[in-house]
């Protein structure tokens, strides 16, 4: 009986044995992330069908707004929610504590660039959006927003620049597309 005993322990710990001599690394949160949006920008630069395009957008703006924190999904979305219910004091208090807390997730320097912009910070806008970019490089919707910032400021030099670089990495924006060729209309009328 006690040799059937010990025998039914070996057989059962082999397997698991086997899996912890198992030297195949299990890739991070942030890893299948990287590996996800790398797969997305691969997809949305030769994508030809707009509704296509347009979900493979949405759903990079989904990678970049998770985070391995759910405290810093659930301020995102506050920060979020203020800013729409137009409370930007209280929107920014929010976006400050996160990324005090979080200071590698873009997405929250990227919504912290867009409310100063909407507060007309243009300064503090930029510099959030190359914190963006430094984190992020492929973030079209802070190089666009750049554009914009440029634009605003009349720098239409470096608002093109921007414009395109957004284009480069999402070429369905079209809403960039229009800025730009309203820009090149008004370079002719000059």
């Amino acid at each position: 009986m006690r040799h059937a005993l010990l025998a039914g322990l070996i057989l059962f710990a082999a397997p698991a044995a086997a899996l912890a001599d198992d030297q195949t690394p299990v890739p991070s949160a942030a890893e299948v992330r990287a590996d996800r949006l790398d797969s997305l920008f691969a997809r949305l630069h030769v994508s030809t069908d707009p509704q296509s395009a347009q979900k493979i957008e949405s759903d990079i703006w989904a990678i970049w707004s998770s985070s391995d924190s759910p405290t810093a999904e659930v301020l995102l979305r506050q920060a979020s929610r203020a800013m729409g219910d137009g409370a930007p004091e209280q929107a920014l208090d929010i976006l400050n504590t996160l990324i005090g807390a979080y200071p590698d997730f873009a997405e929250a320097w990227n919504r912290r660039a867009t409310l100063y912009f909407e507060m007309k910070r243009d300064d503090l806008a930029l510099k959030d959006i190359s914190k963006v970019l430094e984190l992020e490089p492929r973030h079209f919707g802070a190089l666009a927003g750049r554009g914009l910032i440029y634009q605003r400021e009349k720098n239409y030099s470096a608002a093109l620049d921007a414009f395109n670089e957004a284009l480069d990495i999402n070429p369905g924006m079209d809403a960039i597309k229009d800025a730009v060729k309203a820009i090149m209309k008004q370079e002719r009328a000059i």
